[in-house]
């Protein structure tokens, strides 16, 4: 077989194969990096590289494999864009984690949030407390959002804060 078309057809696997198993592992495999989970990442990235470009170790074999990776990225991207059956096979819906002031018990069970890792995301808000939330929401990305009501003048908050470590979930 030609050393670029091997490159090639060895990266769609692994890339296709790294798909599935996040989705199967869910996606708390790459929020929240913890130490264990950084040499988890830095392992997988090493022991995968060598399948993608076998016995090529040359310049070319490493950025046909780059090309690779970030084609099949882009179509993925646009397959669930445009099919959006395939989307909600590859993504998570939002979950509402607290509702006027009271927390879905069942809904932090459900994507292994402990309460104590709820408060923490709601005192990043600046919000005192989860009987001041409004509506919390672990969104599609990892993130929570908060949205909270100031009792003073009865005005409506809502704040996202974009972690470089996404919160993990299934």
């Amino acid at each position: 077989m030609n050393p670029i078309l091997d490159v090639v057809v060895r990266s769609l696997c692994v890339y296709l194969f790294m798909v599935v198993a996040i989705r199967l592992f869910g996606k708390n495999q790459l929020s929240q990096l913890n130490a264990g989970d950084v040499v988890l990442l830095l392992l997988i990235s090493n022991a995968v590289q060598n399948a993608m470009v076998g016995p090529d170790t040359s310049l070319q074999g490493g950025l046909v494999a780059a090309l690779v990776l970030f084609a099949a990225n882009f179509i993925l991207k646009r397959l669930m864009f445009k099919n959006p059956s395939f989307k909600t096979f590859m993504e998570e819906d939002p979950v509402i984690l607290v509702k006027d002031g009271v927390v879905i018990q069942k809904a932090l069970d459900e994507v292994k949030i402990t309460e104590d890792e709820l408060e923490e995301a709601i005192r990043e808000h600046g919000v005192d407390g989860i009987k001041n939330v409004k509506l919390s929401i672990l969104e599609v990305d990892g993130n929570i959002s908060v949205i909270s009501e100031d009792e003073k003048d009865k005005q409506t908050h809502y704040s996202r804060i974009k972690r470089k470590n996404k919160r993990k979930y299934h």
